[in-house]
């Protein structure tokens, strides 16, 4: 029976694009859910097998809600990663004369999307009023059903091919280094194509009553020369000031190194938590 792959839709989304990308070649049906979190609580119930969400923009950083689900409220492993370049774009609906910036009053996007144009929007559309929506797909559609209105959406290039849209500009993201890392998740394993970078990444809760054990953790594994990309703090949401530690590191788990780094954390009272071992891909585009 041919498997189902949840993304954040509706159709249209860097994360649709992100989904196809990771699982090509293979036999999967793709469902789009409305939000990042009934993404992964589908995942969760066994609705779907497997997820694509949003986890970090180089711009405007972790993508809190698909975080913390994965920590707080589901157990799912993240099986592969992929950085994907995202460019933005002002779409309007298709009329018969061109729509001007300046007669546009309200703009609609995803909160990331946004946050990624605020420049130019701020200086070509200083009036207009901003509203969030949960994808950049939701805004094009929506913008798309109302052509009678002067309203405009920030949104991939992929919403033109699928809705009566055109483009009023192209590229309006405030830096072009832009690029989110999305993942996916399930509890079945993907034949994957190989990727020279692995990554493992760990969910760490300190000891209340241990100062100085945060230098502890990383000390594991800068003595075995174990390279970390990222270290992110995030609420335990039981007592102000509780955090967990999200720690990236540059390999996939082995035999050796890294349950000897783990085992060492654990003695001194920390708890680990694996989110995933997996493969990082990143993607280039000609657009």
């Amino acid at each position: 029976m041919e498997k189902k792959l949840a993304f954040l839709g509706p159709r249209g989304t860097f994360t649709e694009e992100a989904a196809r990308i990771l699982s090509l070649g293979q036999n999967l049906s793709f469902v789009p859910y409305p939000g990042i979190i009934e993404v992964l609580d589908g995942v969760s119930k066994e609705e779907v097998a497997y997820g694509v969400v949003p986890m970090e923009n180089s711009i405007e950083g972790t993508v809190n809600s698909t975080l913390d689900w994965l920590i707080h409220e589901v157990e799912l492993p993240i099986l592969a990663e992929l950085a994907l370049p995202i460019t933005q774009n002002l779409l309007v609906a298709k009329r018969e004369h061109p729509l001007p910036l300046s007669a546009i009053t309200r703009v609609l996007s995803h909160p990331q999307a946004i946050a990624q144009s605020h420049n130019f929007l701020r200086e070509n559309l200083p009036e207009a009023a901003i509203e969030t929506v949960n994808s950049t797909a939701l805004a094009a559609k929506m913008v798309s059903e109302h052509p009678e209105e002067p309203w405009a959406a920030v949104g991939t290039r992929l919403n033109v091919e699928i809705y009566p849209l055109e483009f009023a500009r192209e590229q309006i993201q405030d830096y072009s280094n832009n690029y989110t890392r999305f993942v996916l998740v399930g509890r079945e394993s993907l034949d994957l194509p190989v990727s020279r970078k692995e990554k493992t990444t760990i969910l760490v809760t300190l000891p209340e009553d241990f100062p100085g054990a945060l230098y502890q953790v990383l000390a594991a594994f800068a003595w075995r020369k174990v390279n970390l990309s990222r270290i992110e703090s995030r609420p335990t949401k039981k007592a102000l000031g509780s955090y967990y530690f999200v720690i990236d590191i540059e390999q996939k788990m082995d035999d050796v190194l890294l349950p000897g780094a783990f085992a060492e954390i654990e003695a001194i009272g920390c708890q680990v938590r694996q989110l995933g071992t997996y493969p990082f891909y990143m993607h280039q585009t000609n657009s």
